[in-house]
């Protein structure tokens, strides 16, 4: 059985910790923080996807690929106009209040590219079931090393972002000029949550439940997403 601790730190500390610059990630180290220096040459014939939430860390990328797997992802800082990362209308099996991208006119938000091969990307599409895998086009994305690109691949909240005053709740761990909303904590959000949900009792308790009773879980989305907001851009739906 998992310790209690590790799983409210699990919870509490998304988005986790990020190096700060463009990185190759590979699954042959030990420790998920010792990355590689970023190559640009590796990402030749790979899928660009956008990291908003979690997956920009490598601690995440070693959750979902494994520490001692042969894979290596190619993840590069980038700047994305007039969008940010906000908190979305649902609460993960792990008990964390994930990102979502969403359209912010005026707002320069910092993130990540996760270059992914196939079977990378397939691995990925298992881990975002509250996702949709889509391409969004006609932006201005900034990539680290003096790239752009007009269009790129992420993943769009199907139940869309969190409400709290009738404004969307940026994740504050990332980065972005020009932003109007408030940026929060994961943790502060999971306060937010139990206080909304009116759910009395141990806080603590209230986040193990969370992630000990999936069909609680279920409804405490139910109830968050009454009032949530969709992805306010064009998107394209990709099969999977």
């Amino acid at each position: 059985m998992a310790d209690p601790d590790d799983i409210l730190a699990r919870a509490r500390d998304y988005p986790y910790a990020l190096p700060g610059r463009s990185y190759i990630w590979t699954g042959t180290q030990a420790d998920p923080m010792h990355v590689d220096a970023f190559d640009p040459a590796m990402t030749d014939g790979r899928t660009p996807v956008l990291a908003v939430g979690s997956n920009q860390s490598p601690q995440q990328l070693a959750r979902k690929y494994g520490v001692g797997s042969h894979h290596a992802i190619p993840v590069q800082q980038a700047t994305l106009a007039d969008f940010d990362v906000v908190f979305a209308a649902h609460i993960s099996t792990y008990g964390a209040v994930p990102a979502m991208l969403q359209r912010a006119p005026g707002v320069d938000v910092t993130l990540y590219v996760t270059w992914l091969d196939d079977a990378q990307l397939d691995i990925m599409h298992k881990t975002e079931g509250n996702y949709h895998f889509a391409e969004i086009a006609d932006v201005d994305l900034r990539l680290d090393g003096d790239r752009t690109r007009e269009s790129v691949f992420l993943y769009v909240a199907r139940l869309g972002h969190l409400v709290h005053d009738e404004n969307p709740v940026s994740l504050g761990a990332v980065p972005a000029e020009g932003r109007r909303n408030a940026g929060r904590t994961t943790a502060e959000m999971l306060r937010h949550v139990q206080e909304r949900l009116a759910h009395e009792g141990d806080h603590d308790d209230f986040v193990l439940r969370l992630v000990d009773d999936p069909h609680y879980r279920r409804s405490c989305i139910e109830r968050l997403s009454e009032d949530s907001v969709p992805f306010d851009y064009h998107f394209r739906i990709v099969d999977r």
